[in-house]
């Protein structure tokens, strides 16, 4: 007998991902990503329960994460993007840590969100550490 298998989607029925590059601000360095992760992924099922999550197409990427910089990359849904970022606006602390959260950048694909995470020259300058 003769395994069957399954035919792949066609792309024009796959469902379209946006990448959504993201930045922690804090005052302390924070070392954990899975407190990160557990943190976001609480903030979303909190806002839209686990049917509105699971709609999203949300995935946090941990090999996307830079811990030295608190800079990482998300996958979700293209429809999804706007509930994403207010998901992320409403975390407010990860472990005991006051943070912010905001998104940097938003590409379809992940090369190009690559781009958007700042590198360490940009990063200091940002936080106002310029070299002199």
């Amino acid at each position: 007998m003769r395994k069957r298998r399954i035919k792949p989607l066609l792309p024009s029925l796959r469902e379209k991902k946006r990448y959504l590059v993201f930045e922690i601000l804090s005052k302390q360095h924070l070392q954990s990503f899975a407190s990160i992760q557990r943190q976001i992924w609480h903030s979303m099922l909190q806002l839209y329960g686990e049917t509105g999550t699971a709609a999203a197409g949300f995935w946090v990427l941990p090999d996307k994460y830079d811990t030295q910089r608190q800079v990482g990359i998300l996958k979700a849904s293209h429809h999804a993007v706007p509930q994403v970022k207010a998901a992320l606006t409403l975390i407010q602390s990860i472990d005991q840590e006051p943070v912010i959260v905001r998104t940097i950048g938003i590409s379809g694909i992940l090369n190009k969100a690559i781009k958007y995470m700042p590198s360490t020259e940009q990063a200091s300058t940002m936080m106002g550490n310029k070299k002199r």
